[in-house]
């Protein structure tokens, strides 16, 4: 997302780059969790193929590998959002707190503040879009003013 107004507040410069890094903390934190259930999911298909034959056993095997294509899709899609995360980010200083404009991560708490990773495409994001410094939206009832987007 494009930003009408640049924050030239070096601590804030600082704090978004702290929010990127957190933000891809948890993302890389969730993908080596994923490819460990992956390889362990594996290692148990090639141990489960070692084991007797039968119903049960072609079941068990037909569940592993529908959970290896659910952990499969679950890492491609993190792999997206980190690469999305890389591509933008916007960090928008409201009167109800800071937006991240990127990925929908939810809730991330940086130097003891909480920030809200949203998707641009999400309704609030889609609000946000284009707005400056002293600019307000609303959304649901809830009032937003705009005060420094970087």
């Amino acid at each position: 997302m494009p930003t009408s107004v640049v924050c030239r507040n070096i601590f804030n410069m600082g704090f978004k780059h702290k929010v990127f890094d957190a933000c891809l903390a948890l993302l890389e934190e969730k993908i080596n969790s994923l490819k460990k259930i992956l390889s362990e999911l594996e290692e148990g298909s090639q141990n489960d193929s070692k084991s007797s034959a039968g119903d049960k056993h072609e079941t068990s095997r037909a569940m592993m590998q529908l959970e290896q294509e659910k952990i499969s899709k679950q890492l491609k899609d993190l792999l997206e959002q980190k690469s999305q995360l890389k591509k933008s980010g916007s960090l928008v200083k409201t009167n109800n707190g800071f937006l991240f404009l990127s990925i929908p991560m939810g809730k991330v708490v940086v130097d003891e503040t909480g920030i809200m990773a949203i998707s641009p495409q999400s309704p609030l994001g889609l609000k946000l879009f284009g707005l400056k410094a002293g600019d307000k939206t609303e959304i649901n009832g809830t009032f937003y003013l705009i005060e420094s987007v970087e």
